[in-house]
């Protein structure tokens, strides 16, 4: 009888980089046109090679999350110093509970920057080393929404609007916006989330399959 949206944890994948990238923009080392060079379409990190399906060479902001550069996200991720990028992606409420008050919810697994080596940052750009529910992905989801502001989760009716806190400013609330409608553009990998007449900004996530029949 739980409620697995709350209780149930899951490696985000690249459902996570938007939030790497608002970190970026919001340190002022990044801007959304600005560009990194994924060539040769693979990096080394400590013993591990991190790769894209493409060669995507020199891409911009909007490129990297459209195709879901891999590489670029590391890149982008490797770029900031850890403790500045654990900040940004705490206040996005991963690695605590929202607060729901539902029974049983999960906090998720975020781990402290000072444990992170390299090869742990890098694949924390792309969504795997941590874990999330999906109540708090959607949450942080809705800062982009919300002009980067996070207001509290309700599962009751509320009488007035929550106040919320600042995660990231609204400059860079809105360009992530624009950033992910390229995401369900026709060279964007959600293009089947794309709905007439609206505009729609969202990002993909590849689960892996450790199991022969993967996910019901």
């Amino acid at each position: 009888y739980r409620n697995r949206a709350i209780t149930d944890l899951f490696e985000p994948g690249s459902s996570f980089k938007p939030l790497i990238i608002a970190a970026a923009i919001d340190s002022g080392q990044w801007k959304p046109d600005s560009r990194v060079d994924t060539s040769p379409g693979m990096i080394q990190v400590a013993n591990k090679v991190i790769e894209d399906e493409h060669n995507l060479g020199v891409i911009d902001l909007a490129t990297l999350l459209a195709r879901s550069s891999n590489v670029g996200a590391t890149k982008v991720a490797m770029s900031l110093p850890s403790e500045q990028l654990w900040s940004v992606i705490n206040r996005f409420g991963i690695g605590r509970p929202t607060s729901s008050g539902f029974p049983g919810e999960s906090a998720g697994l975020l781990s402290p920057y000072e444990n992170w080596r390299p090869i742990a940052k890098a694949t924390l750009a792309y969504g795997y080393g941590l874990s999330v529910t999906p109540l708090q992905l959607a949450q942080a989801y809705s800062v982009f929404a919300a002009d980067g502001v996070l207001r509290p989760v309700s599962l009751l009716k509320v009488e007035h609007p929550p106040i919320g806190r600042k995660v990231v400013s609204p400059a860079t609330a809105r360009a992530m916006v624009d950033l992910l409608e390229h995401v369900v553009a026709p060279d964007g990998t959600g293009l089947r989330a794309a709905v007439a007449g609206y505009r729609v900004a969202g990002k993909t996530g590849t689960a892996r399959k450790f199991d022969v029949g993967g996910y019901s």
